[in-house]
């Protein structure tokens, strides 16, 4: 069966110097044609849609401010908005539904989203960390009213998926696993949050420089015990390029081939319990090279083609995270 992939560049969603920004992705529109995979075109998310997640006063708030106001910053992080932004975030948001649609429905074994703006740290009742609106829990709600019971979010970008996390705390449909750098925006994703959700709200806080070998031992202790207590019916993955060693706003230590690695990591356990519906959701990644390797490892792996081309191995030694990992587990029965 076909792997798919949607591309929403956003080219009007920009603002002077930040590092959110359409050449993000100037690398990897270059390769998309040489992806073995079929491209989609994504339909805009509607405002009842978004509001799955988000409260329909920040919907029509968001959408005031950018017709009426743009461009601006709208959060500290900073977040900014644009004329278009509204239009850009609906069909960001868009274009994961449409990928976990047309797994959902059979037509495909699994899709990657590459969207922008991304999602994660947007919460139900706020835009915040550069998102708008959290694309990947917009999805996550679209397939549990299209006849989903349960579905798992495993989250590696570099930061912490607060919003994600936020929109499904009480909601014992969804199971929610972040890996990220400890100490960095926005500061949450403690091991110990949710006490009252152990095995489904699960937080991996790294130190600086964790990578591939640390993701390695994560994916075989953390990811594969979360998902077998949980047994999603889907897997989606917000896939973050800015734990690639060389990113320019982090300092965790993946490489291109980690990346391959998670990416294969995840199928495996979607085709043990999801018989093979996963869909990857991008999220961060500030260096266009990265993103373009990055993109191309996770669709190698969805598709079976082989190894990524891209070597770009860590200089950095990586530190020991067995006690961490091992706190994890304790903490949650693993």
């Amino acid at each position: 069966m076909k792997s798919i992939y949607t591309f929403v560049s956003s080219p009007n969603h920009i603002y002077p110097d930040h590092p959110e920004r359409p050449a993000r992705f100037e690398g990897l529109e270059a390769r998309l044609k040489s992806f073995d995979a079929e491209r989609v075109e994504a339909k805009s998310a509607t405002p009842e849609e978004i509001a799955y997640v988000h409260d329909p006063k920040l919907i029509a708030g968001i959408e005031k401010v950018c017709r009426e106001q743009a461009p601006g910053i709208i959060d500290y992080a900073p977040t900014y908005v644009t004329r278009s932004s509204f239009d850009d975030a609906r069909l960001a948001a868009g274009g994961v539904m449409t990928c976990a649609r047309t797994v959902l429905n059979g037509e495909a074994r699994n899709a990657f989203a590459l969207v922008r703006p991304p999602g994660h740290h947007a919460e139900p009742g706020r835009a915040m960390g550069f998102c708008i609106f959290n694309n990947v829990a917009i999805a996550a709600r679209d397939a549990l009213a299209n006849g989903m019971e349960r579905v798992a979010i495993i989250d590696y970008d570099a930061h912490h998926g607060n919003g994600t996390q936020a929109a499904f705390l009480d909601d014992e449909r969804v199971a929610f696993l972040s890996t990220h750098q400890w100490g960095i925006y926005p500061g949450t994703g403690r091991s110990e949050d949710a006490p009252q959700a152990k095995k489904r709200i699960v937080n991996v806080p790294l130190p600086a420089y964790a990578g591939d070998k640390v993701y390695e031992q994560v994916a075989e202790k953390i990811f594969r015990p979360f998902i077998a207590s949980f047994k999603p019916q889907m897997i989606l993955v917000s896939v973050g390029f800015d734990a690639h060693w060389s990113d320019p706003l982090t300092t965790l230590g993946l490489s291109t081939a980690g990346y391959l690695m998670l990416a294969r990591k995840v199928m495996a356990l979607a085709e043990e319990y999801c018989a093979g519906k996963i869909v990857f959701v991008l999220e961060g990644g500030y260096d266009p090279m990265n993103v373009a390797n990055g993109a191309e490892a996770t669709l190698a792996a969805a598709t079976g083609r082989g190894e990524s081309a891209a070597s770009d191995p860590s200089p950095h030694e990586e530190p020991d995270c067995a006690a961490r990992l091992e706190e994890v587990c304790r903490w949650h029965g693993f």
